[in-house]
């Protein structure tokens, strides 16, 4: 039997929300930079399609109401987490990233386990890895 919360889990994630210091530069990263739609934006938040998930830029002067009582962490306070996309061509999707001023952090790097990956951060330090998981 499968409870409501395990078929959460089945589906993609609708969004992914990312708390942004500067929200006019984190627009500039996703729309211009990596080339997502915007399908909603207003003077504190702008959504972006990434395939069947939106990723919902925040402002971080609104954190206080989505995340109480637990606190924003600093930007540039370390990696909390990292959020992989599936990529069939990790070089050729390094190519574009550095055509469009994006700096990595790492790869592409052939893994131990199979998979090629690259990971790059936003303007705000949400970190992303491409891996052409098959």
């Amino acid at each position: 039997m499968s409870s409501n919360l395990t078929r959460a889990f089945e589906s993609s994630p609708f969004a992914l929300t990312l708390l942004s210091e500067n929200l006019a530069e984190s627009k500039n990263f996703y729309g211009k930079g990596l080339g997502l739609t915007v399908v909603y934006e207003d003077d504190v938040s702008a959504v972006y399609r990434c395939g069947q998930t939106v990723i919902n830029l925040l402002a971080d002067s609104q954190a206080n109401e989505l995340l109480e009582p637990a606190k924003l962490a600093p930007v540039n306070s370390g990696v909390r987490a990292v959020y992989t996309l599936r990529c069939s061509d990790v070089d050729a999707a390094v190519s574009e990233l550095a055509a469009a001023g994006v700096e990595l952090l790492n790869g592409p790097i052939d893994r131990p386990w199979g998979v090629r990956t690259a990971s790059f951060q936003d303007p705000s330090g949400h970190t992303w890895e491409l891996a052409n998981h098959v």
